[in-house]
């Protein structure tokens, strides 16, 4: 009878034992599904792990740089400088946007079911390039150090967690303020981690190009700040044989060369300056390639399908300015950009207008809200656009003429239905008398002849809008200070949104300097339909939350939508092999080789 009490007694003390203490040690991580490489793994399928490693790759940078610190806002880092650095986790190409992870730093890592809190077990052999080991210190260290001193960005992505702690040399964990968000060790995992010992007596917040120690496969190992600069791969380096490594890093040295213009970019990849080129000009693809050396193929020339979402580029309103506060105002302007011309005219016919902020997902809204859709967004029936619930959104269409008669009239009724009318060609606010003007800053002056046609339907409308051309030191202090009336950028996306969506479009972003809420969006439904997206426990749920962010954001018009292009373009010189496998998620150059 003693036995059976006792072992009875064990039995309800187990399953008292609240759930958030079991936790499995996992390789992988993915947010939905099994990842797709098990435990013990040799290399990625698009990896050759017997690749030779040799040779010189050299690559175009855009613009200049001032800084070797990518994780604060102030500065221009330097293009390549995350070849250096290194995070807990890193994903694949053969799964979609970062949804699986695997071991990096981090050998295992271990969570509730609850997600309460987040565990990372650190590779024994992990280490700097200085030789000391990576600890956890190191972790703590860079969780503190880039929420309090990086870009807002990490305290807004990080905002459920409330502490961090190392349990010993190389176990870490960190503990959730809210419990239930599933995003959090895919996050987590993408935290880059940096070395305490070299950091700690640094000003991190100020930009500087002393040349930071990292633990990644490369260094840095020469540079002429704003010409260009070389890494170095690291013949030591600690984590060659990991098989998210293998067959990859395969260059000796990585050269990025830096160019302000992209035509003498261009000239400078025909005359075999440098060996990849990616073509972000539509004209430039259709007419900038048929050199002899393409004919000869010695230069190959590919269109890559984009298997992933090409985000959302746009121009963007900055509500913070008081003639783009009305939401009637903004849809009247946004009915004047006539994107089928430019696609005739301009882009060779090569884009595709962007109708969604998750283009190409199973996230962009269409038709009308119903189900689950309709459930979320009927809690604030009284509050939204009724053209949400009751109409398709779409853009206008033209016949690429630049005709645009109808559009301009229904947008001159528009404007007249909210205090501005046409005055000696002006269009005055009828209670200030001031007339309706506003610039639009760029950094990249081929952007000119894109916006040129929209200010001028701009200016038939009687406003008066003015481009103004930046260097990158002007505009990202323009562009952090919120600094602009307009301003053209992308907005990137995923199959998998969350924590990011606070940065883009909360209310307490749209406050903080260097935030990514640029058209200073303040709504507290989209607040909460944030929220929902972040803690949602199915991917049902997060369609359905992610669909109506969608309609909220396109009907209260704080963007323009532009376009997209369904290819990545790129060329590069013929001296390059590659794995016969291709990923199936864009193009890892981390895998090619020389020949």
């Amino acid at each position: 009878m003693f036995y059976f009490i006792r072992y009875f007694f064990i039995i309800c003390l187990v399953f008292s034992i609240q759930p958030h203490v079991f936790a499995e040690q996992k390789h992988a991580i993915s947010l939905y599904g099994e990842p797709k490489y098990t435990k013990n793994f040799k290399h990625f399928d698009y990896a050759n792990p017997s690749a030779p490693k040799k040779g010189h790759l050299k690559r175009l940078a855009l613009r200049t740089y001032n800084s070797f610190n990518p994780f604060i806002i102030s500065g221009n880092a330097a293009a390549g400088i995350s070849l250096i650095y290194e995070t807990l986790m890193t994903g694949s190409r053969d799964e979609v946007d970062k949804s699986t992870l695997y071991g990096l730093i981090a050998e295992n890592v271990e969570f509730p079911k609850d997600y309460s809190w987040v565990k990372f077990n650190l590779r024994t052999n992990a280490s700097w390039h200085d030789g000391n080991p990576i600890l956890s210190d190191d972790v703590v260290f860079s969780f503190n150090t880039l929420t309090k001193k990086g870009s807002p960005f990490y305290k807004s992505y990080y905002k459920n967690v409330s502490k961090v702690e190392a349990l010993d040399k190389h176990t870490v964990k960190f503990h959730m303020s809210i419990k239930n968000n599933r995003e959090m060790p895919n996050i987590l995992g993408e935290l880059y981690i940096l070395p305490k010992h070299y950091f700690k007596d640094k000003n991190f917040s100020k930009a500087s190009l002393d040349i930071p120690l990292g633990s990644g496969p490369y260094k840095i190992a020469k540079f002429e700040a704003g010409r260009y600069i070389i890494y170095e791969r690291v013949r030591d380096y600690w984590g060659k044989e990991l098989p998210v490594n293998k067959g990859r890093y395969n260059f000796d040295l990585i050269q990025y060369d830096y160019y302000r213009d992209l035509t003498v970019a261009r000239e400078a990849f025909k005359s075999g300056q440098f060996d990849i080129y990616n073509e972000y000009q539509a004209k430039g693809w259709a007419t900038g390639f048929n050199f002899d050396a393409v004919k000869k193929g010695k230069v190959i020339k590919e269109e890559i399908p984009i298997s992933r979402s090409p985000g959302m580029q746009a121009f963007v309103f900055n509500t913070r300015k008081s003639f783009f506060k009305n939401r009637e105002v903004r849809k009247a302007i946004s009915l004047v950009f006539d994107f089928e011309w430019l696609n005739k005219n301009i882009f060779y016919n090569q884009y595709r207008r962007t109708t969604s902020f998750f283009q190409n997902t199973d996230l962009a809204s269409s038709g009308i809200p119903i189900g689950l859709e309709l459930d979320y967004l009927n809690k604030y029936k009284n509050i939204l656009p009724s053209d949400i619930f009751d109409q398709e959104f779409s853009l206008p269409i033209s016949n690429g003429s630049g005709n645009i008669r109808g559009q301009l009239k229904i947008a001159k009724k528009i404007l007249g239905q909210n205090g501005w009318l046409i005055k000696n060609n002006k269009l005055i606010n009828s209670k200030t008398d001031e007339p309706f003007k506003f610039n639009i800053i760029i950094v990249q002056p081929s952007l000119e002849r894109v916006i040129l046609p929209f200010t001028k339907n701009l200016q038939k409308l009687g406003i008066f809008c003015k481009i103004q051309v930046l260097d990158s030191s002007q505009y990202i202090e323009r562009i952090n200070n919120y600094d602009f009336d307009m301003i053209v950028t992308t907005i990137p996306q995923s199959f998998n949104p969350g924590n990011e969506q606070r940065n883009y479009w909360s209310s307490n972003s749209a406050k903080t300097p260097g935030g990514r809420n640029l058209a200073g969006i303040n709504s507290p439904i989209i607040d909460e339909l944030i929220e929902k997206i972040v803690f949602a426990q199915s991917r049902k749920n997060l369609v359905a939350a992610t669909k109506s962010l969608d309609r909220v954001l396109l009907w209260n018009y704080y963007f323009i939508p532009q376009y997209h292009s369904p290819n990545n373009r790129i060329a590069y010189w013929n001296k390059f092999n590659k794995p016969e496998t291709k990923p199936k998620f864009g193009i890892d150059i981390q895998s090619w080789w020389l020949k």
